[in-house]
């Protein structure tokens, strides 16, 4: 305790030149702070919410611009409005406004909760350890720490949301019962944005309106367009998310707030955000925090991690849940978090923002500063003002906090919430998977119709190898000495067509990394999602499919009949099928466009090898290149197919007595079957090999999607922590 009240008299004196003693008492100057006498009031829990007391009351705001606002808030009593104020006050409300309320929140406790994670830490499995607190209905409640604290992991704790490695201990209560919050009545924004950036803000919130929620069309709507309102993107509404041509698109903050507005068309009772301000400016920041508390105002009770934040951002929070390496060091209204910083010997200066004196006070990276700063000097003498040991200060804050009025009003708060249950959250319903199929199947087309980078530029490509294989190989005539060169461009073409298909490899990565997203929400599945994306990519497939066959098919001279003709498109056409499936498999495997293009580009040309062109598939080595790289080449059965196409019932004439079958005259130069029925079994054994890859699809998205993301996490954090 010695080494501690030496460090907190240490840090006094490097406060003091920015604080005098006076100025720590917080003064009335600043917005976010109380008055000095209700500074350290008690909390009241004379009036805790009772369950039965709470009315359906409806808030509708309405103005003379004709905009909206469905709001749902509590029921006011004492003791939530002692508990909200130290934050700052909702502006008013318009003269004339008509006000009605709806109960919409949900309180969640959470009790002595403490998550294991293996391997997740170098040092420790616990990732959070024995965390309290609370969230009401109408409120904002902010998890910070610095990075590594735990913060994510709590808030996905609380969600429901951990990966299976994830050992949870302890007690969630959702409206005072142990139980799980249901589908539709909570809403989880990931940190990271991920957008279909071809739509229109309106039509991504419609379409994902129309995955989530049962019912009719046209009931829909209004639940975008409230959503639209509520997240202040009524400007945005007919713009495209991500730009298109020389249109600029979203800025990030809009874009962010797109993502919020997504979990807001289910109106969910409780929202868990990650990291709201990721990538955001200071202006973006406030705007964003003032739409969500905007937001929190209707009712709805909401709980997001913030790494860092302005003065004006802090000002809005509720209340502040403060981790370090897992530990909790506060719990409760922001203001009195100021307080418990000021009684552990840590105040805040008064020119610095809160939330940088607390991740200052508690990162421990910071130590590393002091180390090298110690041999330094500024202008003004030694570096003073960062020669706190984060180490000795986080243990001041923990003991200060355990024994402090603040932990012991959590725990009778605590008490109170969950000892007698509320309304249970229940499950609003889903779309129907043929729904889900149709919109799915929709949406895509919208997509590939207008990425130009999807379909159109493969069209174009794709074009252009017919025009010049087929000029390059035109004139060929039907001689047996153009046996051989007929081979040559059949193989070329083929081949050449199916390695084009890699600069799809973006536009599927994108495909799989929204499914991931609307999969963790319980928006999509895979079945749902490949149904959708093959009867989205069969129109596209054929059009590239048939356009590109005739030009060569007419340019080279094949056989002139129909039926051969529309052999060949179909044949090309599955094998597009295929070669499809092989860039999903690849890039959901893989999800990262360098090594998806360069892994493609292997697997390709190790099939072009072995399609018997080079050498005859008979003459090829039996271990690895006969069996099994030659049967798994999807190369080899359509060149196989297009050539028995092409020489099935044809004879040559060798001298002026003896004629050879078209079979006999291909034997020496590829390999094929006498069989009459072989073209038909080619092209049989395409349409299994692209059923073939859609189930391996699903299984990777089943197995694989879900816990990629967790295993990327896990392999960053190893590799930072051995730097």
């Amino acid at each position: 305790m010695e080494e501690i009240q030496s460090q907190s008299e240490n840090y006094r004196s490097s406060s003091s030149s920015a604080s005098s003693p006076a100025s720590r008492v917080p003064s009335s100057n600043f917005f976010y702070l109380r008055k000095q006498g209700a500074l350290r009031q008690p909390i009241s829990f004379e009036d805790s919410p009772d369950w039965e007391d709470n009315t359906d009351v409806e808030v509708r705001v309405e103005d003379g611009g004709g905009d909206s606002i469905n709001t749902a808030t509590t029921p006011v009593s004492p003791s939530l409005s002692k508990l909200n104020s130290g934050s700052m006050p909702s502006p008013p409300l318009p003269e004339g406004a008509v006000v009605a309320r709806k109960i919409a929140g949900a309180t969640i406790v959470w009790k002595d909760l403490t998550v294991t994670i293996k391997g997740k830490r170098k040092y420790s499995d616990r990732v959070v350890k024995s965390s309290n607190g609370y969230a009401l209905p109408g409120t904002m409640t902010v998890i910070m720490g610095p990075g590594k604290s735990g913060k994510s992991t709590l808030l996905r704790a609380l969600a429901g949301r951990l990966d299976d490695s994830a050992k949870t201990y302890g007690e969630v209560f959702v409206n005072g019962a142990k139980s799980s919050l249901q589908y539709g009545s909570y809403g989880f924004v990931e940190r990271k944005n991920t957008l279909i950036g071809s739509l229109t803000v309106r039509e991504f919130l419609y379409y994902s309106a129309l995955l989530q929620l049962p019912g009719f069309f046209y009931q829909k709507k209004s639940v975008v367009e409230d959503a639209i309102h509520a997240m202040s993107l009524g400007d945005y509404a007919n713009k495209l998310i991500g730009g298109h041509c020389y249109m600029k698109g979203l800025p990030s903050g809009e874009r962010r707030r797109v993502s919020i507005a997504r979990e807001l068309v289910m109106r969910p009772q409780a929202l868990f955000i990650d990291e709201p301000l990721y990538h955001l400016d200071s202006v973006s920041a406030l705007l964003m925090m003032v739409t969500l508390k905007k937001l929190a105002s209707t009712g709805c009770t909401l709980i997001f991690t913030i790494y860092q934040s302005s003065t004006e951002v802090f000002g809005l929070y509720d209340r502040i849940c403060l981790l370090s390496n897992g530990n909790t060091l506060f719990f409760g209204e922001t203001l009195a978090c100021l307080q418990h910083f000021s009684n552990a010997g840590f105040p805040c200066p008064i020119m610095q923002s809160p939330s940088d004196h607390f991740l200052r006070a508690i990162n421990t990276d910071f130590d590393r500063i002091i180390t090298m700063c110690k041999t330094w000097q500024d202008d003004n003498g030694d570096f003073s003002n960062v020669n706190m040991d984060t180490a000795v200060a986080i243990r001041t804050l923990e003991e200060t906090y355990r024994s402090s009025a603040d932990a012991a009003a959590v725990e009778t708060m605590i008490h109170r919430l969950t000892e007698r249950e509320g309304p249970s959250l229940k499950s609003k319903g889903k779309a129907s998977s043929a729904t889900r199929i149709a919109v799915l199947t929709w949406r895509s087309l919208l997509i590939m119709s207008r990425e130009w980078k999807y379909y159109w530029l493969r069209l174009i490509l794709c074009m252009l190898l017919a025009l010049c294989v087929g000029t390059a190989f035109s004139g060929l005539g039907h001689s047996l000495s153009s046996v051989g060169t007929r081979v040559a461009a059949i193989f070329v073409f083929v081949s050449f067509a199916s390695l084009l298909s890699i600069v799809g490899v973006p536009a599927q990565l994108k495909e799989v990394k929204v499914y991931a997203c609307e999969d963790s929400n319980q928006h999509s599945g895979g079945i749902v999602f490949l149904m959708g994306q093959i009867l989205a990519s069969f129109p596209f497939l054929f059009l590239i499919s048939i356009s590109s066959s005739l030009v060569f098919y007419f340019l080279v001279g094949l056989r002139n009949d129909f039926s051969f003709m529309m052999y060949f498109v179909l044949n090309f056409f599955m094998c597009l099928l295929v070669n499809e499936g092989l860039v999903l498999v690849v890039a959901t495997i893989l999800q990262d466009i360098f090594w998806s293009i360069s892994t493609l580009i292997f697997i390709h040309v190790v099939m072009m090898l072995s399609a018997g062109y080079f050498r005859i598939r008979s003459a090829l080595p039996g271990p690895v290149w006969m069996y099994p790289v030659s049967y798994v080449a999807f190369h080899t059965y359509s060149i196989q197919g297009l050539l028995e196409n092409e020489y099935d019932g044809t004879s040559f004439a060798v001298g002026q007595v003896r004629t050879i079958t078209g079979y006999q005259a291909l034997h020496n130069v590829y390999d094929v079957s006498p069989d009459v029925n072989s073209k038909w079994r080619n092209l049989l054994i395409l349409s299994l090999m692209a059923l073939g890859y859609r189930v391996l699809v699903f299984l990777l998205l089943h197995f694989c999607v879900k816990k990629n993301s967790y295993l990327f996490r896990f392999v960053c954090c190893r590799l930072r922590m051995n730097e």
